[in-house]
């Protein structure tokens, strides 16, 4: 190869990347009322529940027997419970486990895992890649309701019994009582299953794009395997991965409530929002307003992500430019 062409290659290499700048997928996004709208529901959830300590009226377990199933005032904008527990405040606790949950698991399943396995298995191919794939065909040949209930009936306690000697051996309180042992055991379980969408996603993708010139001129410069599947495949299929997230992140947090109102999930005195709807659901004729509180944030959030995941496929496909 001539310097002329290294050059070239070279210059190949290193400019490639997603298709937009960051400035011009702001603006994009900015243009649409939808996907604005969508941002400042999901900011105004995930922030309360970040700063659920500074926020709330209340405590999440701080109860007024005094003023028991009180209707909504500007006191209690969502009225009290059984308890005389502050709904709102509950509400903005719950967020807290939704968000734990929701971004460990994407972390965790989509990106590391799912990104990660996708980008081997479309590169590497052959014996990587179909080792890779028939381990992705055997998650998603089980019901992950199924060993998702088996792995909370058979390991909370002892998950709950390790963060009791951890509290022991390093003399911090409070590990349980906060509901970390809870939040590990819910998201790694569906972090298990959540890497298998995404894998298949990334490596369709770098099925294609393993056989570009930048690559073959990556290979030829001596580049390494990471450094190929890391800094030349991987932006290229970010737009993918950013639409792919956006949605995971939805369905992962209506599933960690759908778990919890089954039992699988959190338990008191954990606030989620499973626990809420699973508590109050037994008075709703009496009591609307408890149900539809949490009901309808988390129909917020998700309907929120889902329409934002709309206006990033629109955003960032060059087709639907």
């Amino acid at each position: 190869m001539s310097s002329a062409g290294a050059s070239s290659a070279n210059l190949e290499v290193e400019v490639v990347g997603p298709p937009s700048g960051s400035g011009r997928l702001v603006r994009r996004i900015l243009r649409r009322p939808v996907a604005v709208v969508s941002i400042i529901v999901i900011l105004l959830i995930y922030l309360s529940g970040i700063f659920a300590p500074f926020v709330a009226p209340h405590g999440f377990k701080e109860t007024d027997f005094r003023n028991r199933y009180a209707s909504p005032s500007i006191e209690h904008p969502f009225g009290t419970d059984e308890l005389g527990r502050d709904v709102l405040s509950r509400v903005i606790w719950s967020a807290r486990t939704t968000v734990i949950i929701s971004v460990a698991t994407v972390f965790a399943g989509g990106i590391v895992i799912g990104v990660t396995a996708g980008l081997l298995s479309g590169y590497a191919g052959g014996r990587t890649d179909n080792l890779i794939m028939r381990c992705a065909e055997a998650f998603s040949s089980v019901p992950d309701i199924l060993l998702l209930l088996i792995i909370s009936a058979t390991l909370t306690d002892r998950v709950r019994s390790g963060a009791r000697s951890v509290e022991d051996w390093t003399g911090i309180d409070g590990i349980v009582q906060s509901g970390a042992p809870e939040y590990v055991l819910v998201f790694v379980s569906l972090a298990l299953f959540g890497w298998v969408g995404m894998a298949r996603i990334i490596r369709s993708q770098v099925l294609a794009l393993r056989e570009g010139n930048y690559i073959s001129a990556a290979q030829a410069m001596g580049a390494s395997t990471p450094r190929i599947l890391f800094r030349h495949l991987l932006p290229n299929v970010s737009n993918i991965i950013i639409v792919s997230l956006t949605l995971t992140l939805g369905a992962v947090a209506a599933a960690e409530v759908g778990l919890t109102f089954l039992g699988i999930g959190v338990h008191d005195p954990t606030p989620s929002y499973g626990i809420m709807i699973s508590d109050y659901a037994g008075g709703i004729r009496q009591h609307p307003n408890l149900v539809l509180a949490p009901a309808l944030v988390v129909a917020a959030l998700v309907l929120a992500f889902n329409l934002l995941g709309d206006a990033l496929t629109d955003v960032l496909s060059p087709r639907r430019r």
